[in-house]
């Protein structure tokens, strides 16, 4: 870093701001699979904060790529600046005393574990969406399988481009054979302690 770049410090801290959006700020990660339903389930979780009067941001992968990280290809290097980045500004949010969703295929565990190295372990809930290669190709919202499969897609993941599953992610949902209401009700159990509301 420039020697010449110093932290600057703010006489309002990331505790004052928690205590006026009256929560425990912090980052739920959603990872796999294109098509696995990383985006649904976020979107599905933030309605249900939003309804108990929580502050919140979604950051999403192809929303990110069209403005911040638009410079970004796919390759091995990018993926990584992608998520680096990502990381950076959910840092920002949760110091902002704001709860943050990512959905994010990020396929590489070094990367995601540079994301919770960089919000904090204890800001950090990593959601595996584990939904088989064969479900995701069948769903194909997005008809990018089928392009990779021929071959107008590089570096596909899962196709053409690994896949690193979590090892000990915080929950694992299982969309295969799990109706997304039961999905639902899982990651909000497990979140509702975790972001536990501060009395006013």
């Amino acid at each position: 870093m420039n020697k010449n770049v110093i932290h600057q410090d703010y006489k309002i801290s990331r505790l004052d701001r928690q205590k006026m959006h009256k929560l425990n700020a912090m980052l739920i990660w959603f990872t796999g699979l294109s098509g696995s339903g990383k985006s649904t389930l976020a979107n599905l979780v933030e309605v249900e904060l939003y309804n108990l009067g929580i502050s919140t941001y979604t950051l999403d992968g192809d929303n990110i790529r069209r403005g911040i990280n638009k410079n970004l290809g796919f390759s091995s290097e990018d993926r990584t600046e992608n998520i680096r980045r990502i990381a950076e500004i959910s840092n920002l949010f949760i110091d902002a005393g704001i709860v943050v969703l990512g959905a994010f295929v990020s396929p590489y565990l070094l990367d995601r574990e540079n994301i919770k190295k960089t919000v904090g372990a204890d800001n950090f809930i990593e959601i595996y969406v584990n939904t088989s290669l064969e479900e995701c190709e069948r769903r194909d919202v997005k008809g990018l399988y089928k392009k990779a499969r021929a071959g107008e897609i590089q570096n596909m993941t899962g196709i053409n481009a690994p896949y690193e599953p979590p090892t000990c992610a915080d929950i694992e949902i299982i969309t295969d054979n799990e109706t997304i209401e039961v999905s639902l009700q899982k990651i909000m159990n497990y979140i509702s302690q975790k972001i536990k509301k501060i009395n006013e």
